[in-house]
């Protein structure tokens, strides 16, 4: 069985009604990401960074997966199929996909900051003085800025093995992620989908110049024929 490992970045969620994390001006919801996505910024200011993801955790909760998580599904009936997502949502796993790696951690878990090996699920707010059971604060599962990106060894060791790569909905400009694809064998077949793709066809690129949900479409189309 022939292995798949696809690459996700907001693209493929915005379509769902997610907002992408950081608009053109560098500002979410009216936050400059450092106020909110950095260690300090939840050593100065706890409050506001649980409320940025409180709202952002609602938000996740209002939305549905869309025609492209569905069809990378479908990719599991033929291959074996690895989804490594720079995204924080769990769109991917709503619609039935079975091997998720999360780079940037997951918006619907929380961790103790006494303890990063205390995750807990957690669809509520997330508030001061909930404490893991060792009573310290808990925070949001995710990678700050600054932070290491635990699953970073995961993702290379998939992608050493994969035979096909597809990338959905990522400028693959953020680093470390962006160097993942250095990290696929040689002439491995590359299937680039995004409306503004950030790399060139080639011999074993190929692109697809669309958003993620009829780009996805055409090309599961194409591999399952």
């Amino acid at each position: 069985m022939k292995h798949i490992s696809i690459l996700t970045g907001a693209g493929i969620s915005a379509e769902s009604g997610v907002k992408t994390f950081r608009d053109h001006d560098g500002l979410w919801e009216g936050h400059d990401v450092m106020q909110v996505a950095t260690p300090q910024a939840f050593e100065k200011n706890p409050s506001l960074v649980l409320d940025f993801y409180n709202k952002r955790r609602q938000q996740l909760l209002a939305v549905q997966p869309n025609l492209a998580h569905q069809r990378l599904v479908d990719l599991e009936t033929k291959f074996k199929v690895d989804i490594i997502t720079q995204n924080v949502d769990d769109l991917h796993e709503r619609a039935g996909s079975s091997q998720v790696t999360h780079l940037h951690g997951e918006l619907m878990k929380v961790r103790s900051t006494f303890d990063h090996h205390l995750i807990y699920n957690w669809k509520k707010d997330l508030n001061l003085g909930d404490f893991c059971e060792h009573h310290h604060q808990l925070r949001p599962h995710v990678v700050w800025f600054g932070e290491a990106v635990p699953m970073m060894e995961k993702a290379i060791d998939i992608l050493k093995q994969t035979d096909l790569l597809i990338i959905i909905g990522t400028s693959m400009q953020v680093y470390p992620a962006a160097g993942l694809i250095d990290f696929a064998p040689s002439s491995t077949p590359i299937y680039f989908i995004d409306p503004n793709p950030s790399i060139s066809e080639s011999t074993d690129v190929h692109i697809y110049a669309e958003k993620a949900t009829t780009g996805v479409d055409k090309l599961v189309r194409k591999l399952l024929a």
